[in-house]
């Protein structure tokens, strides 16, 4: 809202949707505010929680997140990615390989991964895992 000139009744209510236990709807509100370093936070904080199968808000959110927040928006990706193969959803396989050529993007610009693991170890543990998906693979290469 551009003309919303309250600051602390601002900070409350982002802070609030912050707080809110519906994650997706989180992320779907603090990014349409937009308020990225506060999506960035929760999406790092909550990342557990993270349902790979909305690819319609989470494409969107990585993207948006991308420049400033690299790490959030690689685990918004692996969530999809993790969800596709987890799933054996074939046909996101073409999504999840872009996915992932995404994720090796965004690795050089990150430069702490906190607790989550590095692009490296992500993909091998992802071959280890989903080796014998093929058409998986194919696509990545």
């Amino acid at each position: 809202m551009p003309e919303f000139n309250d600051f602390e009744a601002e900070e409350r209510a982002l802070g609030y949707a912050e707080r809110y236990g519906s994650l997706l709807q989180t992320i779907s509100f603090l990014i349409s505010w937009p308020s990225l370093d506060r999506t960035a936070r929760v999406v790092i904080a909550r990342a557990k929680e993270l349902d790979g199968d909305h690819y319609e808000l989470l494409t969107p959110a990585a993207d948006a997140l991308a420049a400033k927040h690299p790490l959030a928006a690689t685990l918004l990706l692996r969530a999809m990615i993790d969800f596709s193969l987890t799933r054996s959803r074939a046909s996101r396989y073409g999504h999840a390989a872009r996915h992932l050529r995404d994720c090796s993007g965004l690795a050089a610009k990150i430069q702490d991964y906190l607790c989550f693991e590095t692009h490296d170890t992500y993909v091998s543990r992802l071959h280890k895992d989903h080796s014998r998906k093929a058409a998986f693979w194919t696509l990545v290469s």
